[in-house]
């Protein structure tokens, strides 16, 4: 039994990377704050996906050629728009900012979540 691709460590693990490709969005939502025409992504909630993978399987794709379903991957979410700029923009730093916060609070959360996980592991196979 691998206990890095299945149960809690592989729930963890799974998270931790949603993180970080939420991350990446945030990040370039930001870096786009002045580009004309712009509109804020944010990740589909990790909530969603593993609705998503409870209620049918990921289809697997092996050719170049196979099209991926609607939804399969991580391609995010237009964010809803507060305020828009004169030059199209709906980028605001302060949603931004706080989702990023939120992000950051997640990833804290969830990497003490893996390190309990595995002093746990630790503890049951006698290693201090």
């Amino acid at each position: 039994m691998d206990l890095m691709r299945s149960g809690p460590m592989a729930l963890v693990e799974q998270r931790l990377h949603w993180l970080d490709g939420r991350q990446r969005m945030l990040a370039a939502n930001i870096a786009n704050a002045d580009t004309p025409g712009y509109r804020a992504r944010d990740a589909v909630p990790f909530a969603e996906i593993l609705a998503r993978r409870v209620a049918r399987p990921a289809m697997a794709t092996t050719d170049a050629r196979h099209v991926m379903p609607a939804g399969g991957a991580n391609r995010g979410l237009v964010a809803a728009v507060s305020e828009r700029t004169p030059n199209g923009n709906a980028v605001s730093i302060d949603e931004q900012a706080i989702r990023i916060a939120e992000n950051d609070q997640s990833h804290a959360m969830t990497m003490g979540l893996h390190r309990k996980y595995l002093a746990l592991f630790r503890t049951a196979l006698g290693r201090p």
